[in-house]
């Protein structure tokens, strides 16, 4: 018993920045840069390279919230609740389906799987992070399963910013498969071929993908930031159906002209 008291003593529940009020206005800030470019710039690969930090930003703060939260169901209420009035402004303002779910059912997924880990209720701490993680592989959700399955890996990772930092690192390098390489940064051209790394190509041509980008959001996560600053719930959790529909507004604008001119005709 003492053994056990003097391990948990040693780390702390959290080891990293959690001040998540700072690290959502970062995300958010992201996140629009991101999408505005999806909508309306998608040749500016810069604007896609910023918005690769919004998404661990955004897991990590699920993590500290489920970390600290005096009650997780109404958190994952919340994040439905906002997913749900959020979907139809996701498909309207990025032109998704509606089989195809926004970032929050990702978020959910990710917080029941820590609820069950956490909870540990008839084996839920084995079977819910396996079944979250099947519903993200049969289901449409941003970022699949492998967003899922960072949430899982941060949480697991939470106490040592050493393992935080080795598990994000392998786990942008894995991301990164399958996604394109950047050939530039602001008409800077980015070799991948160095005369002293004549066995690097790999590891070059892995860390020049677009995906490996989210490791700008490692520094964020283990650096203690004493930022005071407030964000209302209502700003963090409304930003993102909010900026989807203005989008929506300004892509479908010509159907819009055409509707409100059907009804005042």
């Amino acid at each position: 018993m003492e053994t056990q008291l003097q391990q948990k003593s040693l780390y702390p529940r959290i080891a990293g920045n959690t001040n998540t009020a700072l690290l959502k206005t970062i995300a958010i800030i992201c996140m629009l840069i991101d999408h505005a470019g999806v909508a309306f710039f998608p040749g500016v690969t810069e604007m896609r390279l910023i918005g690769r930090i919004a998404f661990p930003l955004f897991a990590w703060c699920v993590v500290v919230g489920a970390e600290y939260t005096r009650n997780i169901w109404r958190y994952a209420l919340r994040l439905l609740l906002v997913g749900l009035i959020a979907q139809p402004c996701y498909v309207w303002g990025l032109n998704h389906k509606w089989y195809e779910f926004n970032i929050f059912a990702t978020l959910l997924l990710g917080l029941f799987s820590i609820a069950g880990i956490q909870q540990k209720k008839f084996f839920s701490h084995i079977w819910a992070p396996v079944l979250c993680l099947l519903l993200s592989c049969i289901i449409h959700v941003d970022y699949s399963w492998e967003g899922v399955l960072l949430i899982l890996v941060l949480y697991a990772a939470r106490q040592q910013k050493g393992a935080l930092a080795a598990v994000m690192g392998c786990f942008c390098l894995f991301w990164g498969q399958g996604t394109f390489n950047i050939a530039s940064i602001l008409g800077v051209k980015i070799p991948t071929r160095y005369a002293f790394l004549p066995e690097g190509y790999k590891l070059t041509m892995a860390i020049s993908k677009i995906q490996f980008g989210a490791i700008l959001a490692l520094p964020l996560m283990l650096i203690p930031m004493h930022i005071k600053i407030r964000l209302p719930k209502w700003i963090a959790y409304s930003a993102y159906p909010a900026h989807l529909l203005i989008f929506g507004f300004i892509r479908h604008w010509d159907q819009v002209q055409q509707l409100f001119q059907g009804l005042f005709q």
